[in-house]
């Protein structure tokens, strides 16, 4: 593959490397609990078919701006996500997407961050900020 084709591939699925960048400042800012949940979720995104890297790029400022916000609002992990980390992924990408295969495990692996984000099983709870 030469560099045309990877960055071209690499811009559908992170969109423009300056809104990437501004993206992971953003997301780096988070309460610790809030990023962990983003992180997950950022991962769990990959796996959609990318539209195009303007769409991608928008998506991702959204769910920086989801969260950025809840994190002002005092708002825990489970409040946006709800119960089903995956559906509620799902539903969000759907806005961006055709969709895609996501494997069991990447299914799995969601939940678990979620949960871990959300403080359960850890001994630590997710408090507002």
């Amino acid at each position: 593959m030469s560099d045309a084709e990877k960055s071209g591939f690499l811009m559908k699925v992170i969109g423009p490397k300056k809104r990437w960048r501004a993206y992971k400042r953003r997301v780096k800012e988070l309460p610790e609990n809030h990023r962990t949940a983003v992180e997950a979720i950022e991962r769990y995104l990959m796996y959609f078919v990318p539209t195009d890297g303007d769409s991608n790029a928008s998506m991702f400022e959204d769910l920086a701006d989801l969260f950025e916000q809840a994190a002002v609002d005092g708002r825990p992990i489970r409040e946006i996500v709800g119960e089903d980390p995956v559906e509620f992924v799902d539903a969000f990408a759907q806005n961006y997407s055709e969709g895609g295969y996501v494997p069991a495990r990447a299914r799995k692996q969601l939940t678990d961050d979620i949960e871990r984000a959300a403080g359960n099983g850890t001994g630590t709870e997710d408090t507002p900020v």
